[in-house]
């Protein structure tokens, strides 16, 4: 429970980080300071990791539980939808491909074919 405290609340921090990064990277001691945070959230004696979730995380996540559930449905069924869409969509388009290549090899076929007939064979000088 500790190690999964400590990568939710390490992966906001990087998320949030991403962003202001850009616009607060050029302030003194920037980058020892993070450093300092993810050694602070990291630390068994210091807990930080537990804290911020405690304290932060966890009461969002409870408030907006019922929305994110919704979300997750409404993202469950678009995908299936998505997917048989897709899978739709490749099968015509592979249905088309194969019989335009049967079309096209055919013809071809059907010239190679004539190329052997009796007559051409007829023409041939003999050896």
């Amino acid at each position: 429970v500790r190690w999964m405290m400590y990568w939710i609340v390490f992966a906001l921090f990087m998320t949030a980080e991403t962003f202001t990064d850009l616009l607060i990277s050029w302030l003194p001691f920037y980058y020892e300071v993070k450093m300092a945070f993810v050694i602070w959230l990291l630390s068994p004696y210091t807990r930080g990791a537990s804290l911020l979730y405690r304290r932060f995380v966890h009461p969002t996540l409870a408030r907006r539980e019922k929305d994110i559930d919704a979300f997750l449905v409404r993202a469950r069924e678009r995908g299936y939808e998505t997917a048989l869409s897709f899978g739709k969509r490749g099968l015509n388009l592979a249905a088309t491909a194969a019989v335009q290549a049967a079309t096209k090899s055919q013809g071809a076929l059907a010239g190679r074919l004539r190329s052997f007939s009796m007559h051409d064979l007829r023409s041939l000088p003999e050896q």
